[in-house]
């Protein structure tokens, strides 16, 4: 298993960004929230879990080993691959995630897409005694990400909500959110702005695209 790898950025997408390590150029398949605190042609770690399939090998890059403990525990879940988990942490971070089952917080679970009430079902009664409790820390701080993508869990969520409710899909929303988190995190303030602000940022860099 290859557990974290850490290089220069050289390039991100939408959903993934290439590191350089040793030479070697590779594609990490990446939330938007953790794609936000990563900087072109700068150095950077990402926890990572390897996902082996007859026909692929992919490579999911974390801001911290706490995403990848939760992404690799909610595969577990029936029914639940790889890009489900990842995008239950493009909605949710982590400790929303424990929050959300622990309150049997099923309208939280069916705002992933891909997620109906009886998958948000299975998840709580699966993850109920395996998930554990919200840990209250935010480990970006530990590692020196801007202070934007640590809090990015809850604007993101509420602004990708937004979005798809706008009419917008996801792929187009997870640009979107992307972007305006690439600006916020560059704020020399540090503070996030309100979601209404947020929310017309993406709906412009949606309109230029």
């Amino acid at each position: 298993m290859i557990a974290s790898i850490s290089g220069r950025v050289a390039a991100t997408g939408p959903d993934s960004a290439v590191i350089e390590v040793g030479g070697v150029g590779l594609l990490v398949s990446c939330t938007s929230g953790t794609l936000a605190g990563l900087r072109l042609g700068e150095q950077a770690r990402l926890a990572t879990s390897l996902v082996v399939r007859e026909d692929s090998l992919t490579l999911f890059g974390f801001a911290d080993e706490d995403e990848r403990g939760v992404f690799e525990l909610v595969q577990t879940v029936t029914g639940i691959g790889p890009r489900l988990a990842q995008a239950m942490l493009a909605v949710h971070a982590p400790d929303q995630l424990r929050r959300a089952v622990m309150t049997d917080d099923l309208v939280a679970l069916m705002k992933v897409p891909g997620v109906g009430r009886k998958g948000a079902q299975r998840i709580v009664l699966e993850l109920k005694d395996r998930l554990g409790p919200p840990r209250g820390t935010s480990a970006h701080a530990a590692t020196g990400t801007p202070a934007a993508a640590a809090v990015g869990g809850e604007w993101q969520n509420q602004v990708y909500a937004a979005l798809l409710g706008l009419g917008w899909n996801q792929r187009d929303a997870d640009e979107a959110i992307s972007v305006v988190g690439a600006q916020v995190a560059a704020g020399e303030s540090g503070e996030v702005p309100d979601t209404g602000a947020l929310l017309k940022a993406a709906l412009r860099s949606l309109s230029r695209a």
